[in-house]
């Protein structure tokens, strides 16, 4: 659908160009945007390269365990049924870390590294459990202390104080996670009681 909607968008906007006579405008905005598209790209992947790198260094030297430690009791209550030294608990623990430093795509390899530890622990069955619908809810609605992908954007596109955004970010992901979190927990025990029944 959303490809649909995106092929859409572009040949209305070269329609338009063409009825209104931009043309030269809309070829000139292609070509600079694309360059501008790979030099933003380059200035992110160094970024994600040291982030990365530092996460790494962080799981074989053991912070690991140690921000799971810090972790464990906000995320027992959330995964009851987890062995806070497992390595699944260890993963999650380095995704929201991960995510509360803005880090998204750092994120994602301890996503689904805790993901896949969360699919085996179910039995591999194509249902997802509790866990796993808690776990997605938290990563989509994240709460973020540091946002640095968005200050990297900011200050790429000539912000002077690319984090002055740090308390709207702070209220509105703590709002969407603790919203998000909420409502999932009301809808698995539901669930739940149903599948008693």
């Amino acid at each position: 659908m959303l490809n649909y909607i995106w092929s859409g968008i572009v040949v209305l906007s070269v329609v338009c160009a063409a009825l209104l006579g931009n043309t030269r405008e809309l070829s000139e905005a292609v070509t600079d945007s694309g360059a501008q598209a790979v030099a933003l790209l380059l200035k992110l992947a160094g970024m994600l390269c040291l982030w990365s790198g530092i996460m790494k260094i962080a799981q074989e030297s053991g912070f690991t365990r140690l921000i799971a430690r810090v972790f464990a009791p906000l995320l027992r209550r959330l995964f009851p049924r987890l062995d806070p030294n497992s390595e699944v608990f260890g993963s999650i623990s380095m995704n929201i870390s991960a995510n509360l430093l803005g880090l998204g795509n750092t994120a994602t390899p301890f996503g689904l590294k805790a993901m896949r530890g969360l699919h085996l622990m179910s039995g591999g069955g194509d249902r997802a459990t509790d866990e796993m619908i808690i776990f997605v809810v938290m990563n989509t609605a994240s709460l973020q202390l540091l946002p640095t992908m968005l200050g990297a954007l900011r200050q790429s596109y000539g912000s002077k104080a690319p984090f002055e955004i740090l308390v709207p970010v702070w209220i509105s992901s703590a709002c969407a996670l603790a919203t998000a979190l909420i409502i999932t927990c009301v809808i698995n025990k539901i669930s739940s009681r149903r599948r008693r029944i």
